[in-house]
């Protein structure tokens, strides 16, 4: 069924823009494309949305968009969106690691996957928007066995004003029912709580500036890397800040039950235990001081392969500065540029309940 829709307002060229910011394994490429369809199939406008990744690997950087237009205007542009009116932050971590407030103008209403309230987490990203919706999307992903995505589908259609709940359950169903008939349910149980939960905090005061959106760039590219040389960003390394790959848990160190195997320190892929000189029992050795947490993904198998439990597994917003915090100190140096997102290899189930989340899986 069709309905007739009145676009809240357009930009100069008649369109209504959308952009979702978020890591692979979290479900923003699908939730771009519901928008798209729904806007398509159940509004009855022109629309088109498309995605930006670069691996496909969970952790690393994803963006989606969506533009809508009335149905006499054609969208004759495929540019990623520079100045949404509606922005969709997945995962709270990126702020001020990646631009992802770049081209928001007071106008936008900024959907963002929190557990604060609107105030701290404007003074955290400095957001110039007026209207900012928070919602906690793992925490109800979890409660209802659904998708962080579906959570913040219901959240955005609650924020646009103008998609009805119904329209996105229906996309949900067309697009999911038959590929996943056994988890439609929860789902859709999903899309509700996030539309009926979001809050809305307004802000009249215009405290932060507008950041112009400005494309990402580095400094070597096909024009100017030199002949015959190494990529120095690769896939994992010690310029990666794996912070923001982090799905909602990190593991916890009680040092009083550490025994000093060096377990964790052998199934780690990211060097993120730091052993150094010391005694035990009286006998020199090396002494597990803690992790460098810049460089944990949350993958969690050192909790799993831990013999006595001295790493546990944490919500990481109930931590947000972990105790035992042990920088790297021999490879990183003062003048060592990081990239803030490095790739996540984590391979786990779709499914989001507890049994697999005890095995270290996530929503």
């Amino acid at each position: 069924m069709t309905i007739q829709t009145t676009l809240p307002r357009i930009n100069e060229l008649g369109y209504y823009e959308m952009r979702l910011e978020s890591i692979g394994g979290l479900g923003a490429n699908l939730c771009g494309k519901l928008l798209g369809e729904l806007g398509a199939v159940q509004l009855g406008l022109n629309a088109a949305s498309f995605s930006s990744y670069g691996s496909e690997k969970r952790g690393s950087p994803v963006k989606a968009f969506i533009r809508y237009s009335a149905p006499t205007q054609e969208i004759r542009i495929n540019s990623p969106v520079r100045h949404p009116d509606c922005l969709a932050l997945f995962h709270e971590a990126m702020a001020g690691k990646l631009p992802v407030n770049a081209g928001v103008q007071r106008h936008c209403r900024v959907v963002i996957n929190t557990a604060l309230d609107g105030a701290a987490i404007r003074d955290r990203m400095q957001l110039a928007a007026r209207d900012i919706y928070c919602v906690d999307a793992l925490t109800l992903a979890l409660q209802s066995k659904s998708r962080v995505n579906m959570v913040m589908l219901g959240a955005i259609a609650r924020a646009t004003g103008f998609i009805p709940l119904e329209v996105a359950k229906q996309a949900v169903i067309a697009t999911l029912g038959s590929k996943a008939p056994e988890l439609l349910g929860a789902n859709l149980e999903g899309v509700q709580r996030g539309y009926d939960e979001v809050q809305l905090y307004h802000f009249d005061d215009e405290r932060y500036p507008e950041i112009p959106f400005d494309s990402e760039s580095e400094g070597w590219g096909w024009k100017t890397a030199p002949i015959g040389g190494v990529n120095p960003i690769s896939g994992s390394s010690v310029r990666n800040d794996l912070s923001a790959s982090r799905e909602g848990y990190l593991p916890l160190f009680e040092p009083e039950k550490c025994i000093h195997c060096g377990l964790c320190d052998s199934t780690c892929p990211d060097m993120v235990f730091q052993f150094f000189p010391g005694e035990l029992k009286g006998r020199k050795t090396m002494l597990n001081r803690g992790l460098d947490y810049r460089f944990c993904k949350g993958c969690l198998r050192c909790v799993d392969i831990c013999p006595t439990h001295a790493l546990t597994r944490g919500v990481e917003k109930e931590h947000p500065h972990p105790d035992y915090f042990t920088p790297v100190r021999d490879l990183l140096t003062p003048d060592l540029r990081q990239t803030h997102v490095g790739a996540n290899s984590w391979v786990t189930s779709e499914s989001p309940n507890e049994e697999i989340l005890k095995k270290g899986g996530n929503v």
